[in-house]
């Protein structure tokens, strides 16, 4: 049996040790495997390489990807599946196993319906959005990359008695804000899932003046319905009669080495991608549930939404006194 890989869209900290753990654990167990360069595009333009243990040798501690990564509008279209399906008949892929986000199941479910062989979606994104896994390959370490960052920002920030509104990534999920926000000790948390009130949060920042707490921090995910941080900080500036000071944490929060969280969940799930390939299993998303790894359906995988870390916001205004 043959098994090609690629990885799709956003690069995610993790995906070598996924890449990793389905080549050695598929070669050992008789399997082919190949990788395509470039995700979907990748496939369409025959850009490939076999794949052995030694190719994978020393890159589990690596971010990023290998196998390069991309986005790919013409495999969209009927003609670029279908060419993607004619290479993939030509060169006798029996199965794909691509790491992705929600662009990349919907492009696995879409590749589901013109070809015969099978598919397995692994969760690499470092906004933990997809439905069917408690985290995703990457998020740990992007939450780590961005604490990091802000806990260096607090240091300029306590010294200047100044309020920062800091920048994290998360377009439609704010869960790398939820977390990040927890974890630094953060004034309050802006989320794309909740409404924003700019005056609710400006009284806090002048109570906490009054109470002694000379600086402050607020996290912004960049998909905040108030708009980017930014956008937000020019506004809190007027309210609380302060300049605020604006930080975009940027790509910073994908790039680095993976954290042993996201090591061992992408080699768990890689070994699991090897292990459902050759039981038939396919056209799923595999996560880590309460321990456990489950199956998904694409289309549940990125249709449904996670529910709110309600317990992180909660506690907030509590932790923020």
């Amino acid at each position: 049996m043959k098994v090609g890989i690629i990885t799709s869209g956003g690069d995610s900290p993790g995906m070598n040790a996924a890449i990793r753990a389905i080549v050695r654990v598929g070669t050992h167990r008789g399997l082919e495997i190949i990788g395509f360069h470039g995700g979907f595009q990748g496939i369409i333009e025959e850009k490939y390489n076999p794949m052995d243990a030694r190719s994978v040798a020393k890159i589990i501690h690596r971010g990023g990807t290998c196998l390069k990564t991309g986005r790919s509008e013409h495999f969209k279209t009927e003609e670029g599946v279908n060419q993607a399906v004619s290479v993939l008949k030509k060169l006798e892929v029996d199965a794909l196993v691509a790491i992705g986000g929600d662009g990349t199941m919907r492009g696995l479910e879409w590749l589901e319906t013109h070809w015969e062989g099978m598919t397995i979606g692994l969760p690499g994104t470092i906004d933990n959005d997809l439905y069917g896994t408690d985290f995703s390959i990457g998020f740990d370490t992007a939450v780590n990359n961005a604490l990091d960052a802000i806990d260096k920002i607090r240091d300029t920030a306590e010294s200047f008695a100044r309020v920062f509104l800091i920048e994290v990534m998360g377009r439609h999920a704010g869960a790398i804000a939820a977390h990040v926000g927890l974890g630094c000790g953060a004034t309050a948390i802006l989320l794309p899932e909740t409404k924003t009130d700019l005056e609710a949060i400006a009284s806090k920042i002048i109570k906490g003046r009054d109470l002694g707490k000379e600086s402050s921090i607020i996290i912004v995910a960049e998909g905040d319905e108030a708009g980017d941080a930014a956008t937000v900080g020019e506004k809190l500036s007027k309210l609380v009669d302060e300049k605020c000071r604006v930080s975009v944490l940027g790509y910073i929060q994908r790039g680095g080495s993976p954290t042993r969280q996201d090591r061992l969940l992408a080699t768990r799930l890689g070994v699991h991608a090897v292990e459902s390939i050759m039981k038939g299993i396919h056209g799923v998303l595999l996560g880590e549930v309460a321990g456990d790894v489950v199956t998904t359906p694409y289309e549940y995988a990125y249709k449904n939404r996670k529910p709110l870390y309600k317990w992180i916001l909660s506690l907030i205004d509590e932790l923020a006194t």
